[in-house]
């Protein structure tokens, strides 16, 4: 582990294009001179959806490709590396969004030994450790850079967990695999004594013992837990095998490969998706598809292939697809499991009352093969969502409610468990606590977690014909230390929408003081691609029909299935016809324009989108403006042609003889 080089240029992620650009003309900068620092930089931005087809030293030349700052995008390919750049500098929650560890590593490969932000999100840093990529929140390291003194090893780890000060001593998680966890076992079976959350409960039930980790982890603490399932899927099984492959030579025994699950869910539309055609992507796409196809068939590992659409022609049921986390749910995981997966959205499960979290393509690697899959031991929040959800209003409306507080905005959710909790969790479907679960992700949480109860019950039986018992234990006890509480009068929130380029720019509809015109409506993605989501869709568009409307002629509406279930739950409850007399188009099973990774995307700048999906970055689904919204939202928009509720739509349409304002070729009044 050596010095970092204060030789190389300090780049200054700044909230000024003017300081961007100077910045790439050569101009040395301080602190003071960059000005304010730029906030919530996303993996999305420092190496964009279609960066992803790559895992390897290609990806040095993209870092930063996506970063977005007064309307422009001042990195190049190459200007990185080409820049002499090796330390960046950003303000607060660097790295949010996916848990793609193509960004650290597009970082580290484009010359960057250090990254000193205010804050970092959990899945970004750990994923940097991984590598071996030094991150900080000292800034008073930039005065002694400035100086040209190199920084030693001890003063980037001080501050850090034991674990992680480890991992980064040995160069990065593998080559600390190696020497600590051939032959991991699971820790002493005994709990700690005092009143515990479910989350704890569970981890500890999970905790394995090494040298270097503590038997009864506090908060902060660096540990390796066992996992019941581990899932990856194609835009990382490329990267993972070179890295397994690369590290513990080939062929390698992989740890209980009968619990690991491969997907292809990124990929289907990938033809369509407007940034990678116009990329000259695809054939990246396929040979990436082509690379986990391979190491499947090495390892003789279970595997959920795309679903095209000559496929989907078939019966149903012939073919089970979908999304990774949303399967996860609907097949795989059960109350008080530990689930992981290469995902940011792997907390869905969490709606079961298992500990389901994201990983990096490192932590994978590891887990492959020694079954050990490393975390740091999170403080718990108490979420309490409490009071009657007015009629439609939806757990997405209250994830949008809760991103829009200013201490969530502010980071006090970074790294943290959201245990949900109250009469309105009582009273939501799996389906909808999912949704709360899933978006853990956007609130910038650890993950996301709701005690089983009857509900847990009834949903594995339903759609699993599981006959499954909740034991005593999978509760959180009374006491549990919870490092905050929340509490939500439900019965008081109405229909939200988030702005454009991020989920916490959250308002109440009603409260939009503008009208919006929409291009694209897009109804779907592990977030609202689930049953109840298209319960909601088709009870709009049904609406709709009844009364003659379609979709407005200026917008497309999408509709795409999260998995196989979802779209035959769809076929045998009559939903296609209904989506079809009103004019929206029928996606399979992806994640699709949610990634930028198929229809639904936006093609242009001035195009808005209203969208269910979970995450509104800048490019994350395109050039255009997306605007967050519920299911029912985003249908009620697509007939309106503007942001619009379902209860405003029928308020405004709901008189006799009354008709669209489309339909009789004028401007759209106001749907709020």
């Amino acid at each position: 582990m050596s010095a970092i080089d204060a030789t190389g240029r300090i780049l200054f992620l700044a909230d000024s294009a003017a300081v961007m650009e100077k910045q790439f003309q050569g101009q040395a900068m301080t602190l003071d001179q960059a000005g304010t620092l730029r906030d919530d930089v996303s993996t999305d931005e420092i190496t964009p959806v279609p960066i992803l087809t790559h895992y390897d030293d290609a990806l040095g030349r993209y870092p930063y490709t996506g970063y977005k700052v007064e309307g422009t995008c001042p990195v190049t390919a190459n200007a990185i590396r080409n820049g002499g750049f090796s330390v960046t500098v950003a303000g607060n929650r660097y790295g949010k969004g996916s848990s793609r560890e193509h960004s650290p590593a597009a970082e580290k490969l484009a010359g960057i030994q250090l990254v000193i932000a205010r804050s970092f999100e959990r899945i970004y840093r750990q994923n940097a450790d991984n590598i071996g990529l030094f991150t900080s929140t000292d800034f008073s390291l930039l005065a002694r850079l400035e100086k040209g003194e190199p920084i030693e090893p001890d003063a980037l780890v001080a501050g850090r967990d034991a674990l992680a000060a480890s991992i980064l001593r040995h160069g990065g998680l593998l080559k600390f695999g190696q020497a600590y966890l051939s032959k991991v076992e699971p820790a002493a079976p005994a709990l700690p004594t005092g009143p515990l959350t479910l989350f704890e409960k569970i981890v500890h039930r999970h905790l394995l013992a090494t040298p270097v980790t503590p038997a009864s982890p506090a908060p902060g603490d660096g540990i390796f837990v066992r996992a019941d399932w581990r899932f990856i899927h194609e835009y990382y099984t490329g990267m993972c095998a070179h890295l397994l492959h690369a590290t513990f030579g080939t062929p390698r025994q992989l740890k209980d490969a009968d619990h690991i699950v491969v997907f292809e869910d990124h990929t289907s539309y990938v033809t369509e998706s407007p940034a990678h055609v116009r990329g000259g992507l695809v054939g990246n796409v396929a040979r990436m598809c082509a690379a986990q196809r391979d190491f499947v068939r090495a390892y003789q590992l279970r595997c959920h292939r795309t679903l095209t659409e000559d496929e989907s022609r078939s019966a149903p049921g012939s073919h089970a697809a979908g999304i990774s986390h949303a399967m996860m749910a609907e097949r795989y995981a059960l109350p008080g499991q530990v689930v992981v997966g290469t995902d940011s959205h792997t907390p869905h499960s969490g709606a079961l009352g298992c500990v389901a979290f994201g990983v990096g393509t490192t932590d994978m690697a590891n887990a492959f093969v020694t079954g050990a899959v490393r975390m740091t031991m999170p403080q718990c929040i108490l979420v309490r969502l409490d009071g009657v959800m007015p009629p439609g209003v939806t757990a997405k409306d209250v994830v949008l409610h809760l991103l829009a507080q200013a201490e969530i905005k502010a980071g006090a959710g970074v790294g943290k468990v959201f245990e949900f909790t109250g009469t309105a969790v009582r009273a939501m479907s799996i389906d909808e606590r999912a949704t709360l679960t899933n978006m853990c992700a956007e609130l910038g949480g650890f993950t996301g977690i709701v005690a089983p109860d009857a509900e847990t019950v009834r949903f594995l039986k339903e759609r699993r014909g599981i006959d499954f018992k909740v034991e005593p234990w999978m509760q959180s006890d009374d006491h549990a230390v919870f490092a905050t509480t929340i509490d939500i009068d439900c019965g008081t929130l109405s229909p939200m929408v988030a702005r454009p380029g991020d989920p916490g720019n959250g308002l109440p509809l009603a409260a939009l003081d503008q009208r919006v015109p929409v291009d694209i409506a897009y109804g779907g993605s592990c977030t609202a691609g689930k049953r109840e989501d298209f319960d909601w869709y088709h009870e709009v568009l049904h609406w709709a029909v009844e009364r003659g409307l379609r979709i407005a002629p200026h917008v497309t509406l999408y509709l795409q299935f999260g998995t196989t279930d979802v779209r035959d739950y769809c076929v045998r409850q009559g939903y296609l016809e209904t989506f079809e007399a009103v004019g929206a188009r029928i996606l399979q099973p992806s994640c699709g324009a949610c990634a930028n990774c198929g229809p639904g995307s936006s093609e242009r700048a001035e195009q808005v989108t209203v969208s269910s999906i979970n995450r509104n970055f800048p490019g994350r689904s395109g050039p255009g403006q997306v605007w967050l919204a519920s299911p029912p939202t985003v249908a009620a928009s697509a007939i309106c042609g503007e942001l619009a509720s379902f209860h405003a739509l029928q308020q405004r349409y709901e008189g006799n003889g009354i008709i669209a304002s489309w339909q009789i070729g004028r401007a759209s009044q106001s749907c709020r």
